[in-house]
């Protein structure tokens, strides 16, 4: 009884969430329209039935058939956009309606015939939302990943009383809507600007929806603060869910539970397996990561140490490997990247963001230490901390050690001694070139996307983009379009890393204060070639460019990039 409670608060508490704000329009929008075209109680109760179908659907799809969960996503762009679409030309479906309807005897059928049309649009919107607000809330995920495997009728029922507190909220905002197009007259012509409008709006939340770009919404609120909802949730989930401590000894700690590997898209160093099966056995480091960053990459020679040094006393670190660009969605990119980094550990692919929105994550790196109970007894964020971690290890391999009679001596003492790779007085932020994120550009429109035409500006400052040549901007990167087109950047830190793929070597320039660099400045990735300096480019994939051994400072890097095609990601600094 305790998670059907959670899941009917959950799916109440889901219409605040950061993921369901950019198309709550749509609800509200699907209730203002005529009420003869739009019935509430069709769009939120087949809003209901579709919040259980699409999560048996994805269950059963991605098991079995292995049909990626964004297909659904963008199924439900689509119908959203059909409506807008109708919406803001009118006429249009008026016509098309006649067109299919000339075997009709009579005005009589063809009337009836779109009355039932207008029902079956009302449950088309219902449905189109089904996979939306099917991923925003943590109890969803753990019905998804937990319960459904264990128990097809307790996980259906407990979908069906999340879909109940969902829908029953959003059934009194659509009420809500129509009360206003009631006392609002301006709003009910079918031609006017006010309904126009609305299809202007469900067009963009289609486009939104289909594009993805609803995800990148929900991690920007999650980033700005917009994380009570969910805190909410798994704090009642915490309370609420069932402990299973190992069978020896009963044990309740007022810790958060862990959660289950969600929608894997893939898996590396082992074959597939579960969380769950490991609780009572291991101590468990889940580890977030992407394999181009370079605070993550940081990290890895410990999280290696310690996988040498404790998997033998029963720790599992588990990598969840979660992309930030989409070239690291690709398997292939992924098993390269970490046998390059020496990662023996199992490498969860994350594509889908079903593990990271199941544990509520926002960062990589992020490390949280499963017990042997299953509670989430460590939980550290970023970069550093390293010692901190390695004796919290300790005392839950030690704790485990105790549950099954052996010697708590056992565990190895002290701490690994890697090579420090922190940063030391960085002054300079990780800058993006895509049209999404470039907001450090100068000389150029930023947010757009398509090509533009840069030349450099007279003066350079401090932690400021600038690009020459024609460039096409894409959402996760900017592509040369010429020949010898160049970038030039001041900067404010030791190592200078730079996030970039080509289809075929490139071969870029590289110049530090006007100068080739020397080997004492320059990074891993740098050849030389006749006294001058270079960095081949192929492979998508963070490159070392700057690894000056004379420590910080501040300096201008210039890249002349020989041949068109390399796209350019991001900048980071170490």
């Amino acid at each position: 009884m305790f998670l059907l409670f959670a899941s009917f608060v959950a799916g109440v508490l889901t219409v605040l969430a950061p993921c369901v704000l950019p198309v709550l329009p749509i609800i509200i929008g699907g209730a203002v329209q005529n009420r003869e075209r739009r019935n509430p109680y069709i769009i939120t109760g087949s809003l209901a039935v579709a919040v259980v179908l699409f999560t048996l659907l994805l269950k059963f799809s991605t098991l079995f058939v292995n049909i990626p969960s964004q297909v659904w996503s963008i199924t439900s762009g689509v119908i959203i956009i059909f409506f807008g679409f109708i919406t803001i030309f009118p006429n249009f479906w008026d016509r098309f309606n006649f067109k299919f309807a000339l075997s009709a005897n009579s005005d009589k059928l063809l009337l009836q015939s779109t009355r039932q049309s207008g029902h079956l649009g009302d449950m088309l919107i219902g449905l189109s939302l089904g996979p939306v607000f099917s991923s925003c809330s943590p109890t969803y995920f753990l019905i998804l990943a937990t319960v459904l495997p264990q128990s097809l009728s307790k996980g259906i029922l407990d979908l069906v009383a999340y879909a109940f507190g969902l829908s029953l909220v959003l059934l009194l905002i659509s009420l809500l809507g129509q009360r206003f197009v009631t006392y609002a007259r301006f709003a009910a012509d079918p031609r006017g600007i006010f309904k126009r409008s609305l299809g202007v709006m469900f067009v963009v939340i289609g486009l939104i929806i289909f594009t993805g770009t609803d995800k990148q919404i929900q991690v920007f609120l999650a980033n700005h603060g917009w994380s009570g909802v969910s805190s909410v949730e798994e704090k009642l989930l915490n309370k609420l869910q069932p402990v299973q401590p190992s069978p020896s000894i009963k044990m309740v700690k007022n810790l958060p539970r862990y959660r289950e590997i969600t929608n894997p898209s893939g898996f590396i160093n082992a074959d597939p397996f579960k969380i769950e099966n490991l609780i009572g056995k291991k101590i468990i480091v889940v580890d977030f990561m992407t394999y181009s960053c370079i605070n993550c990459i940081r990290t890895f020679p410990y999280l290696n140490a310690w996988y040498n040094k404790y998997r033998d006393q029963g720790l599992e670190i588990i990598g969840i490997h979660t992309p930030e660009f989409s070239f690291e969605k690709n398997i292939d990119n992924v098993r390269k990247a970490m046998q390059g980094f020496g990662i023996k550990f199992p490498i969860v692919l994350d594509n889908d963001y079903g593990t990271w929105s199941a544990y509520g994550n926002s960062y990589w790196p992020r490390k949280y230490i499963i017990d042997i109970d299953g509670y989430i007894a460590y939980d550290h964020i970023g970069e550093g901390g390293d010692e901190e971690t390695e004796q919290k290890i300790q005392e839950l391999l030690a704790e485990k050690m105790a549950r099954e009679n052996l010697a708590t001596s056992n565990v190895p003492g002290g701490v690994v001694k890697v090579t420090s790779t922190q940063p030391i007085e960085v002054g300079s932020p990780e800058t993006y070139f895509g049209a999404t994120r470039n907001d450090f550009l100068v000389n150029g429109l930023t947010g757009k996307i398509g090509q533009q035409k840069l030349i450099f500006p007279s003066n350079i400052n401090l932690n400021e983009l600038n690009l020459m040549g024609d460039w096409n901007f894409e959402k996760e990167y900017a592509q040369t379009m010429t020949s010898n087109n160049k970038v030039l950047y001041r900067y404010s830190a030791k190592s200078v890393h730079l996030v970039a793929s080509a289809d075929k070597f490139n071969k870029v320039e590289v110049l530090r204060d006007g100068a080739s660099l020397t080997k004492n400045i320059a990074g891993s990735d740098i050849i030389f070639e006749n006294g001058r300096s270079y960095l081949l480019v192929r492979d998508s994939k963070l490159y070392n460019v700057i690894s000056d051994q004379a420590g910080a400072g501040e300096h201008t890097l210039q890249f002349i990039i020989e041949s068109p095609g390399i796209k350019v990601f991001t900048f980071t600094f170490g």
